[in-house]
């Protein structure tokens, strides 16, 4: 697996592209990261038992809140371009709320000039030739917003303080209540509460990777009311107790770990 970083330009809205290819077989736990994807499958698309099908060729995988297992048959090149929570919105022109809890092919967008992006990428000669195709095509899309800003903002406040309230939130955007509800869903995808459980989650799963095993402090730091909460609200997003999840596989937060970039 690679990561790449983004050109200057693009680092407000894309967090880090990936590419994996293998010819082994695999199946992985995920969780929900709290950040939306393109995926192009230049090998076997992945499948996935809890919905019973495969990804697309071109997937768009917007924000869940639900674990899955993906599975590999051997034949993967993936190319993947991991957006922050509320910005690919701005490149594809369909609100992120269509993609919740789904994996939508993306020539069902009906966007023809992404369709042929997911075309050349299929047809060029390796993946990061495809990284640079993904690039060019977004930053000639690049169209900065205030209301992305804002929403920007009260993302920030909201990863340091996940249990922050929407008035809170609100405040930090400069937006009433409703509206800044309202916006915080057509940008990121999901309502404000429910997004800041998947931080929440995201940061416990953080306090683990990085050796924490004290369930009452990462309970407490986290801002769950107590310790049945944090077990009852991980095992919604991980499909496992904390204790379980470490006997079956390395915690690991993507949403709050910077992997290593890499320039292609």
């Amino acid at each position: 697996m690679k990561i790449y970083k983004p050109r200057e330009e693009l680092r407000p809205y894309v967090r880090y592209y990936w590419t994996l290819k293998s010819d082994e077989s695999f199946s992985i736990l995920t969780f929900p990261i709290g950040c939306p994807q393109m995926i192009f499958h230049r090998g076997s698309p992945l499948y996935i038992p809890e919905l019973s099908s495969r990804q697309n060729q071109f997937t768009v995988s917007g924000q869940v809140n639900f674990p899955a297992h993906i599975a590999s048959d051997g034949d993967t090149e993936m190319v993947v371009a991991v957006f922050y929570p509320h910005t690919i919105g701005l490149f594809l022109d369909t609100p992120p709320s269509v993609f919740y809890n789904q994996e939508i092919s993306g020539y069902d967008i009906e966007n023809r000039q992404l369709s042929q992006l997911a075309d050349q990428i299929f047809d060029c000669p390796g993946s990061e030739s495809a990284v640079s195709l993904i690039e060019q095509w977004l930053t000639a899309r690049i169209k900065p917003s205030l209301n992305i800003k804002r929403i920007g903002a009260a993302l920030s406040a909201m990863l340091r303080f996940p249990s922050a309230s929407v008035d809170t939130l609100a405040s930090v955007a400069c937006l009433g209540r409703k509206q800044f509800g309202r916006m915080f869903r057509e940008c990121v995808g999901m309502n404000p509460k429910e997004y800041g459980r998947i931080v929440r989650f995201q940061r416990a799963l953080r306090m683990m990777q990085l050796g924490s095993r004290d369930y009452a402090d990462i309970t407490y730091a986290n801002g769950y009311a107590d310790q049945s909460h944090f077990i009852r609200e991980f095992r919604q997003f991980s499909g496992l107790t904390p204790v379980q999840l470490v006997e079956y596989q390395t915690p690991y937060s993507d949403l709050f770990t910077h992997p290593q970039l890499s320039e292609y």
